[in-house]
């Protein structure tokens, strides 16, 4: 009885562990990092954000140039 209760005592404590480690792992977290916090995810939002407005820019700038040098030939 008592090595059940060792068992399933320690069976709980790995599933929560892992639950923690795993959370943290899909939102690209450090590991030892709050699970609940959810600031992670807006703040990966804004920076994919940011970085896809900023190679749109780029792209644009580039047709520009390319636009630019047509007209100039």
């Amino acid at each position: 009885m008592k090595q059940l209760k060792v068992v399933l005592l320690s069976l709980s404590v790995g599933i929560a562990i892992g639950m923690w480690f795993g959370v943290n792992i899909g939102r690209e977290v450090p590991l030892f990092s709050n699970p609940f916090e959810t600031s992670a995810l807006n703040q990966k939002i804004k920076k994919v954000s940011g970085e896809t407005l900023e190679k749109g820019g780029q792209a644009l700038e580039k047709t520009g140039q390319a636009l630019q040098d047509k007209m100039g030939k």
